[in-house]
């Protein structure tokens, strides 16, 4: 038996003050498949489209079967996803009228390439014939392949954040790569705490903005955000909001929740703010601003700390959930930028 310090330096525990997975040597596997599905049902509840014909946007995830797993040997990462998912798909045309179809992807897996991939679109049966069909198999189509696109990538990035464990130099290979790249650190507001799992893991992150004009008073717009039964309302589920500085808020059944910073009536929101996809206790910091425009309100909404990869799907979801959601339920639309 060899000595201490002796030997296969793959064996050495000394390398790591407990002993596990010495060298990342030994195989380990992280199960996916949960984490997966709520993925990629929150990226692909996020497409929509738009032209000159009507507006189209996947409104159900109805099928989503499969599997995936993370394989760690000898500091390797191995994937392994194999999904067969079916959606619901909604358009309304310019007219007003409704039309409904469906999206399958029967082979979205590691053997395959994103662009090879099948995506299946139509129109439900004894529906009329409508171009927001073609709008579907081609922008809708492409949207899809974007959102299944980024799945892919935040199972590479987001979800293997502590299988390659530090050897005896406290690097891997993973974060040796990334020394090199200049890479933002993640935005926790203060008193936040981050898990022992990922203290110290940088996150590439992102900031942008996001400006649209609403038909009402900053008064009654910032009173939108604060009231629990307005934002149960625009967002068409329950929610918990407790409007004071450091309160808690959680939205659209937990999938979007954080603080309260700072309030400044009429003026100004600053919120630390995650989908609970985000790696664990990540938060960006929004900062909306509320600018009176004589009779309209002008929402300013600064983002900064959100996570590369999420981007598009941020700007979606505010878009979406918040923009269109609050114009559409107290008739506050008013012209796009």
């Amino acid at each position: 038996m060899a000595k201490w310090g002796e030997g296969d330096p793959r064996w050495i525990v000394e390398e790591r003050a407990d002993a596990t997975n010495v060298n990342n040597w030994h195989w380990t596997e992280r199960d996916a498949t949960n984490w997966s599905s709520d993925k990629l049902k929150d990226l692909l509840m996020a497409v929509q489209v738009e032209n000159q014909e009507g507006r189209c946007e996947v409104t159900e995830v109805s099928k989503i079967e499969g599997e995936a797993s993370i394989n760690n040997r000898k500091g390797k990462l191995i994937f392994f996803y194999e999904w067969d998912l079916k959606m619901t798909w909604t358009g309304v045309s310019k007219s007003g009228i409704k039309y409904k179809g469906s999206v399958e992807v029967p082979n979205l897996s590691d053997e395959n390439d994103m662009d090879d991939l099948d995506i299946s679109v139509s129109l439900a049966k004894d529906e009329p014939n409508t171009p927001l069909t073609e709008l579907m198999k081609t922008e809708g189509a492409r949207k899809v392949r974007q959102a299944l696109g980024d799945y892919v990538q935040s199972l590479k990035t987001e979800f293997t954040q502590g299988m390659i464990l530090p050897t005896a130099n406290g690097m891997n290979k993973s974060s040796a790569s990334q020394s090199k790249a200049k890479l933002d650190t993640p935005q926790i507001a203060p008193g936040s705490s981050v898990s022992s799992a990922n203290a110290g893991v940088k996150i590439p992150t992102c900031k942008f903005s996001l400006k649209e004009t609403f038909l009402t008073s900053p008064e009654e717009l910032y009173r939108v955000f604060l009231t629990q039964e307005m934002v149960q309302a625009f967002t068409h589920s329950a929610a918990v909001v407790d409007a004071d500085k450091g309160g808690k808020f959680k939205l659209l059944e937990g999938n979007v929740c954080g603080e309260f910073l700072e309030l400044v009536p009429e003026e100004k929101i600053v919120m630390k703010w995650r989908y609970k996809t985000w790696p664990c206790e990540h938060y960006a910091t929004i900062t909306v601003n509320f600018i009176d425009r004589s009779g309209e309100t002008e929402l300013r909404v600064e983002c900064k700390g959100v996570p590369v990869s999420e981007e598009e799907r941020t700007k979606q979801g505010w878009q979406r959930y918040y923009f269109e959601g609050i114009k559409q339920t107290f008739g506050y639309g008013a012209r796009l930028y």
